[in-house]
Order: C-alpha cells, then structure tokens, then sequence
C-alpha cells in the first residue's frame, strides 16, 4: 500500500481521491445496468455495483424475499449506483433509490444537492423524482431556507444549470419550512415524494 509521501500526484492514481478502490483478491465486483450487463468502463455511465466472493454475506437470516432480491445468481446487489473507469475504479454515485430517471437517463439526487447547498440561503434540501408526463419523472428540489434569509426558485435552478449538465437542473423548486428526518437526522425522502406521488400508478420505494 502506498504511504502518504509515496503517492505519485502525476501517476496513474491521480485524480482518484473520490474513488473506492478496485476489487481486492477473492472479490469480484462489477457495475451493471438494469439488464445485468455491464456499463462501460468510461467513468462516467452509471450502474448498480454488484460484488461476489467468499466474504459476501450468502443471505439474510430467515428473510427470504430479501434474500431474492439482494442475492442474485451468487451476485450481491448493493443498491449503489456507481461508476467505474478503464483501469477498474469504482466511483459510488448515489443510493439506486435516490436516482432519478428522467426520460430513460440517470441523475443523481445527492449530485444536484450538493450544487444547491452551495447557496448561501440554504439550509436543507433534498432532491427528488415527480410525476413528469413527457419524460416519466422529472428532478424537483424541495429546499428549506436560512432563516432570516431569501431565495428564488429561478435562483436554485440557475445554480444547478452553472455547474451540471443542463437535463441534471431542477425543473421546479418548493420551498418548506422544514423536511421530516429521521432518529439519525436523515432526510426521509420516502415521505417527501409520498406527497408528489399521490394518485400515480408509480409507488414510491
């Protein structure tokens, strides 16, 4: 393993801080598409990453469904979205239940709000897929502000559209005076499309 002072920031790590890793010896890992095929290695397509290997857990104690879902032909399926280039880094992108697809695309909810909490007004937010009849489902922020402090629906949007590609940009903002958390301060975001849901032949996961 390298130390510290032997990382060579011009050699073929570099620029590989946000990255997990590769597979270490006995562990296969790959990212696939929702047709189990794997993404390209480009860096950049997104796919669930999927592990197998004799320290991968074989099941969930006498819960069968879950097993079936998660555990598929020796494969683990984590449930995160990542990206992986040609050398075989892994790059985690979201939670595949935070992921937004819009219009067959992918976007990434915790991408658009770490954009958005770079507003100087914001205090929470949480970034969501509703209802959209053209493209299936479409990026909404819900924001909770500073308070004392103001911002524009057209500001939020214009943020996003500055710093990530144009189809990643909120189409709408809603602006709240607060957003249910968890025991742990997370960000129950089940209940906050529950309410943009209602009524649709789409559930919520």
């Amino acid at each position: 393993m390298l130390q510290p002072e032997e990382v060579d920031l011009n050699g073929p790590t570099a620029g590989r801080a946000a990255s997990i890793g590769v597979a270490q010896y006995g562990v296969e890992i790959r990212v696939v598409d929702d047709n189990g095929k794997e993404v390209p290695r480009d860096g950049k397509t997104p796919g669930e990453i999927i592990i197998r290997g004799d320290n991968v857990t074989r099941g969930y104690w006498n819960l069968t469904q879950e097993t079936a879902e998660t555990i598929r032909d020796g494969w683990l399926y984590s449930g995160d979205i990542g990206t992986v280039d040609r050398d075989g880094y892994i790059y985690v992108v979201d939670r595949k239940k935070d992921m937004i697809k819009s219009g067959g695309i992918l976007v990434s909810a915790r991408e658009v709000e770490e954009v958005i909490y770079t507003h100087p007004a914001v205090a929470s937010c949480c970034v969501i897929g509703v209802p959209d009849a053209e493209w299936g489902e479409t990026p909404k922020a819900v924001v909770v502000l500073k308070d004392g402090m103001k911002a524009t629906a057209a500001e939020i949007i214009e943020l996003c559209r500055k710093n990530l590609s144009s189809y990643k940009k909120p189409t709408s903002v809603d602006f709240v005076y607060y957003l249910p958390i968890n025991a742990s301060g997370k960000i129950v975001k089940k209940d906050v499309k529950e309410q943009y849901w209602k009524g649709q032949e789409k559930r919520v996961a």
